[in-house]
């Protein structure tokens, strides 16, 4: 299996998702990044089960538990890292395999269990999805959690909030003058839109998909404020390269756009095209910003916006056609446990997560910044 992330630090993500823990180590890290332990423990509860988003019954508490890499820093209520390989894990403590033992014969429809059979010979671990489920999120933001704090300090955020559920939108970002200061007060304000009204539409839509036994996807849009114009190259060390291999990291993500995205393909080149002008400040800046702050692959120093959609959770108590392995007949299958009924709330820092590892891996291409 493949799991790992990044070319200057370089991320492996362990465990499954009913194994004792899961955890990631990190290799490359600068030795003097400080991290405050209370905030990142805030940051993980964004996206662990059981809290304030509607999410599966599952209840962790992700605490993670640094095995390395780690010195206490001077209050007591921070950690900094030492240069050596950095090792974190979280317990897994509210696994129930039991649900999972009639998918050893009958896949879920649009999930990775036959793919997987295929590709590991029945060896692959089918609890709770195993390596390929969500769960396995939790890791990406403990180091993205990390390096979030260590980016504000350079006047570099990354934030999010849901575009949409199914059809229930929200108010898009400005592209042009969304800054870190923005993105930190509406990560504070702890809802996951612009919109206020957006998302209780939006909760309703997820709980009436819960009582029908169903599920819902949507599209997640991620701003990258306080970047410098300059980093990235073209081809696949681009900007767009490297943000779209970490995002397609994430499970159940099926998309990504940037900038004007797919609509800009229906625009003519005077429409989509960005000017560019002086500002009273004398930079270089455009009058929009479709471009997504990306040129060539390099950042032009606009804002980084893209758009990521993620499909409906597979696992849905509906009755849904399949197949039996043993009997090599076509089955029905009911499928039991405990499953999120829209992933989309719980990916938010999931995504700020894999963008601050991104991000952070693009400076370290840059030694000045660093």
């Amino acid at each position: 299996m493949s799991s790992e992330l990044g070319k200057n630090i370089r991320v492996t993500v362990f465990g499954q998702s009913h194994s004792r823990a899961i955890g990631c180590t990190v290799d490359g890290l600068p030795a003097g990044i400080e991290f405050d332990l209370e905030e990142l423990g805030a940051f993980l509860q964004r996206r662990a089960p059981g809290g304030t988003m509607p999410s599966t019954k599952r209840t962790e508490a992700d605490i993670p538990e640094f095995l390395c890499g780690v010195l206490p820093g001077k209050d007591g209520k921070t950690l900094v890292t030492c240069g050596a390989p950095l090792t974190a894990i979280i317990y897994n403590k509210d696994a129930r395999s039991s649900d999972y033992s009639q998918i050893s014969d009958v896949p879920r429809p649009s999930h990775a269990d036959f793919a997987a059979r295929v590709a590991y010979g029945g060896f692959e671990d089918i609890r709770g999805g195993g390596h390929f489920s969500g769960r396995l999120t939790a890791p990406l933001c403990i180091i993205g959690g990390i390096l979030k704090q260590e980016l504000r300090r350079r006047g570099i955020a990354a934030g999010t909030h849901i575009r949409s559920i199914g059809k229930i939108e929200d108010i898009p970002f400005d592209p042009v003058n969304i800054n870190a200061e923005a993105l930190g007060k509406l990560e504070r304000s702890g809802r996951p839109t612009l919109d206020p009204e957006a998302w209780e539409d939006m909760k309703t839509l997820i709980e009436n998909c819960r009582r029908e036994l169903d599920s819902v996807g949507g599209v997640i849009e991620c701003a990258i404020a306080g970047l410098e114009p300059g980093l990235g190259s073209p081809m696949t060390g681009s900007v767009e390269s490297r943000l779209s291999s970490a995002v397609f990291a994430i499970p159940a993500v099926k998309g990504i756009e940037f900038g004007s995205g797919f609509a800009g393909s229906s625009r003519l080149g005077s429409e989509n095209n960005d000017g560019f002008r002086v500002s009273s400040d004398g930079m270089i800046v455009t009058e929009k910003n479709d471009h997504g702050g990306i040129l060539g692959g390099i950042t032009s120093g606009m804002p980084v916006i893209f758009r990521t959609a993620f499909k409906p959770t597979p696992s849905i108590a509906k009755k849904q056609e399949s197949i039996s392995y043993s009997e090599m007949k076509n089955r029905t299958l009911e499928i039991k446990g405990r499953h999120d009924p829209c992933v989309v709330p719980r990916a938010l820092p999931v995504i700020e997560a894999v963008s601050a590892i991104t991000v952070f891996d693009l400076l370290l291409d840059h030694k000045k910044h660093i």
